[in-house]
């Protein structure tokens, strides 16, 4: 036993961890890891211990891939007649060189998906050079606005947005666009998109202000697990190494410092990070941390918090907690995580798991510097300059200071003085303050800041974004709040038409019950007289009560009760009306002209109506070749004849004339990358849900399902 220590403390001073060797080489972890087991080294993580005659072994190894790929370079520039470039190109040219050759992969497979048979090239007598035209590539560092794309490309924005209306996208000069389609772009003009890294973005970047940035983890996991107790800890033992008396505030996140790097963490339920945030399309985890009870396991809360991190694309790491315990057994837990897909690094996966006592502090500096070596190894980059952008966590209305917003900033630098807009709420930072309390003036990405100066509480989960220009703020504002109250507006008449429509089904309701409030009672009367004869086949209208007066809280709940709507002509509405109104989720429909009420009237009853479904060929596909997939089953290889095919088609396979199937695709992908739609002339792979039967030669029909509302009209009038 003593021998044994003695050797592993011989390891730690003369090894160095998979990370730290990483960063000496100038290589990502995974790449150490991967270069360790090819050489006889195998290690279970990169947090592991690598001896100092692999370290050895490994520099040995790395020096002798250089020096192969450089007399292959040497001898490719000598056979095609390139100048030999200087010692700054070098990188760049061995880059292209790793390009051709996956260009020439790329090309090879999409013969053989085409059918197309290599052709022999000849080369002439009198040609002394190979001249081999150089594939023009685009770097992007992910998606672009159609300006940004525009830009790029040195072509005029209405060219993008002209392409994106071409393939069914309708985007504005300042919308975003995804991967995929810039990629199909690009390709138009003669582009091959490539993810720049961050080395090359800095490089690329005029300013430099592409930074690394802290991780954002949230945690995760069953309750009474210790999840509370964890973050306790850490935050306490966080106070601890700061300055003595120093209280922190509750503001729905927090930063800590682990070996002079920050990690921030969301203190707020793990489930409302993932749901009430990525609900509204905000995005703010880098890594999920699932704590799990040693002495209880995987349980239902448990799973299910796999799902939403699963769902959010973001890597998990496990803290097995409470191993202080004298039922603890991290390894069952181990099994079970196992058994739901979640594998740790010593049983051969790629999930890092630590054990973990949040009680009495056991192994949380080791979860820490877990989290840090993850995020190394996911790389986060950051802007650190312009204007910020980011997310609001939380808000509420803070007595002394008035609305208050939580946000962690995402891009950018966020100062005081900057105008914000979050959501539909406008403000003006008038201060910020970090999770004690004391006052800052500059907030960073991943930073958690405290925003004060809001002239009304945003939403959490709302998109923050600073502005150089006032005015231009609270027109963005503005807009945002007009295009709201359509939507509310739009989502209440929805809410109480859904209601009808399946009372309507069931055979409950054939009318659409309707109150009349009116100015006068001829008004009322004139009105009552109108809508009762809009009376047809499939619906007829109903009044139920008419008078005279502003609109009353008993006629709203007279509508709640018959399920109807309140027509309001030329009258007002009563506060406590408005009050009801909202509460039942009552529609309440204000007038000045009576033919304005019957075209309302006539376009309700025809929203009762269900929609005739038919359908629009939208493409055509020919399977080149047939692949068969362990584990997912037969793949299509196709060309687009015409049109094109979406994700989301209803497909017809023909063979010989005859329709063999109909249903739907299961995925559909580009060069592996799943892609929502694919034009004439490309080609993709096709994976069709629960048909496997399919032959080269084959044809797939696309196509569209359309809606196509009722009208009612003169001729569906009931004669009575």
């Amino acid at each position: 036993m003593k021998e044994k220590k003695k050797e592993k403390e011989v390891n730690k001073k003369e090894g160095k961890s998979v990370t730290k060797l990483a960063e000496e080489l100038g290589l990502s972890s995974k790449a150490v890891k991967e270069l360790l087991k090819s050489i006889g080294y195998p290690v279970r993580s990169i947090r592991s211990i690598v001896s100092k005659e692999a370290q050895e072994k490994i520099r040995e190894k790395i020096e002798e891939e250089k020096k192969k790929e450089e007399e292959s370079l040497k001898r490719k520039i000598e056979i095609l007649g390139i100048k030999a470039p200087s010692e700054e190109e070098k990188k760049e040219k061995i880059k292209k060189v790793d390009e051709r050759k996956v260009e020439e992969k790329i090309k090879k497979t999409m013969a053989v998906i085409e059918g197309i048979k290599p052709r022999k090239r000849y080369k002439k007598e009198d040609e002394e050079k190979v001249i081999v035209p150089e594939k023009k590539i685009l770097k992007i560092p992910g998606p672009l606005t159609a300006y940004e794309l525009a830009k790029m490309l040195g072509v005029a924005p209405s060219v993008i947005i002209q392409k994106c209306i071409n393939m069914g996208l309708f985007v504005s000069m300042n919308q975003v666009i995804d991967i995929d389609t810039i990629t199909l772009i690009a390709e138009d003009f003669g582009y091959e998109t490539e993810i720049v890294k961050f080395e090359e973005i800095k490089e690329i970047s005029k300013k430099g202000e592409i930074k690394k940035r802290p991780p954002v983890v949230t945690v995760m996991g069953h309750v009474d697990h210790g999840k509370t107790t964890l973050l306790d800890y850490i935050r306490k033992t966080d106070v601890a190494a700061k300055e003595y008396g120093k209280i922190t505030q509750h503001i729905g996140a927090y930063q800590v410092e682990h070996h002079g790097e920050k990690i921030t963490f969301i203190d707020t339920p793990g489930h409302e990070a993932f749901t009430a945030l990525r609900a509204r399309g905000a995005q703010i985890t880098d890594i999920a941390l699932l704590v799990v009870a040693a002495n209880e396991g995987v349980k239902e809360q448990t799973i299910e918090a796999i799902s939403h991190a699963r769902a959010a694309k973001v890597p998990i790491i496990v803290a097995i907690n409470k191993i202080d315990l004298p039922t603890a057994n991290p390894e069952l837990v181990k099994k079970e995580l196992c058994d739901i897909g979640i594998v740790p690094e010593d049983w051969g996966g790629d999930t890092i798991t630590v054990n973990i006592s949040a009680l009495r502090g056991d192994g949380i500096d080791e979860l820490l510097e877990a989290i840090l070596v993850k995020a190394e190894e996911i790389g986060l980059f950051a802007s650190f300059e312009g204007n910020a952008k980011g997310v609001i966590l939380e808000s509420k209305l803070d007595k002394g200071k008035g609305p208050v917003a939580t946000c962690i900033v995402q891009e950018g630098k966020l100062k005081i003085g900057d105008p914000i807009v979050a959501g539909t709420a406008y403000g003006k930072v008038r201060a910020m303050y970090n999770e004690w309390g004391e006052k800052i003036y500059e907030a960073f990405p991943s930073t958690p800041v405290l925003i004060q100066g809001f002239e009304e509480l945003p939403e959490a989960g709302d998109i923050l974004i600073a502005f150089d220009d006032e005015k231009e703020a609270k027109r963005v504002a503005e807009e945002k709040k007009i295009l709201k109250r359509e939507q509310i507006k739009k989502g209440e008449l929805y809410r109480a038409l859904t209601d009808i429509q399946e009372k309507i089904k069931k055979g409950e309701l054939k009318e659409l019950p309707i109150i009349i409030k009116a100015d006068c009672q001829g008004s009322a009367d004139a009105l009552s007289d109108v809508l009762s004869k809009l009376e047809y086949e499939e619906v007829r209208t109903l009044i139920i009560h008419k008078g005279v007066g502003v609109v009353t809280e008993s006629d709203v709940l007279l509508a709640q009760a018959s399920k109807g709507i309140i027509i309001a002509f030329n009258t007002g509405i009563d506060l406590k009306a408005k009050e009801a109104a909202k509460r039942e989720r009552v529609v309440i429909k204000e007038y000045r002209l009576i033919y304005d009420v019957i075209d309302e009237v006539r376009k309700l009853l025809e929203g009762l109506l269900e929609p005739e479904i038919k359908y629009e060929k939208i493409g055509e596909a020919e399977i080149k070749r047939v692949f068969k997939i362990s584990g997912v089953g037969k793949v299509a290889g196709c060309i687009v004849l015409k049109g094109k095919i979406k994700r989301d088609s209803k497909i017809k396979i023909i063979r010989d004339g005859e329709n063999i199937f109909e249903g739907e695709i299961e995925s559909l992908k580009r060069f592996q990358e799943n892609v929502r739609e694919v034009i004439e002339g490309y080609d993709c792979g096709i994976k069709f849900k629960g048909f496997d039967g399919i032959k080269e030669g084959d044809i797939i029909e696309a196509y569209e399902e359309i809606k196509i509302e009722k009208k009612l009209d003169d001729s569906s009038k009931n004669h009575i």
